[in-house]
């Protein structure tokens, strides 16, 4: 029996009440395991960061909201949302994941701290950036993105645009050298960004996961990231 590759996803919590539960959506490891991968969850221990870049192939990183650094914002702006001892595990994941060149994919929040490791800003509030940015907090509704051409995201996705769903407050701004925005919505807002230095570095701002039991083309890049684990294993 082949080994499946093993991916690590970091549980979300209640951040939203009093942050006494863990608190995750199951269509995460739907889309894992659909796309032929063993997931599992990793709570908030320190002491687990390292067992866990040795023993999996791949690291998750999902949605959430909680308090990031003031650093990784623009100028003047801070978070708005809830601290979470998720952070500090997170960031030593995701750092460890990438300094072993093992693939890396972050949805939504996820997104945000991979593009805040590699020196990008966010906003706390995309309203506040002006009139021409949509409301991106709403949940069940579904708008177009853009793909970059010559991005690893066109590659895997094989088209130029996608239906997306969107719930998010915050979002990336500013990009470093180091990232790439790979998809943007009709607005001008990053959807998704890379690091084309690395063997796998993906950030989606939409809910990938939620469309794992429909026929979406967006369900390639859970295959994709499965594969690239798989070739890391």
């Amino acid at each position: 029996m082949p080994h499946l590759p093993r991916i690590a996803v970091i549980m979300d919590e209640n951040t939203g009440a009093d942050g006494t539960r863990y608190d995750m959506a199951k269509a995460y490891f739907v889309a894992i395991q659909r796309a032929g991968g063993l997931p599992f969850g990793i709570p908030y221990g320190p002491e687990m960061v390292d067992p866990v870049i040795d023993g999996f192939d791949g690291f998750l990183s999902v949605g959430g909201r909680f308090a990031f650094p003031d650093s990784w914002f623009i100028d003047g702006q801070v978070s708005k949302a809830p601290p979470s001892e998720r952070l500090d595990v997170e960031i030593a994941l995701m750092r460890g994941f990438l300094e072993r060149d093992k693939p890396v994919l972050g949805i939504c929040n996820g997104m945000q701290v991979l593009a805040a490791l590699h020196g990008c800003r966010l906003s706390p509030d995309l309203r506040a950036l002006g009139p021409r940015v949509m409301d991106h907090d709403r949940r069940g509704a579904v708008h177009p993105v853009s793909v970059a051409q010559d991005t690893l995201l066109a590659r895997i996705v094989g088209q130029t645009t996608l239906a997306v769903n969107t719930f998010h407050r915050e979002a990336v701004v500013t990009l470093s050298d180091r990232a790439v925005a790979s998809a943007r919505a009709e607005d001008g807002i990053i959807e998704a960004i890379e690091i084309p230095d690395r063997l796998f570095a993906v950030g989606v701002q939409w809910h990938q996961e939620l469309f794992a039991r429909q026929d979406h083309p967006g369900n390639r890049l859970f295959e994709a990231f499965v594969q690239a684990s798989g070739q890391r294993r």
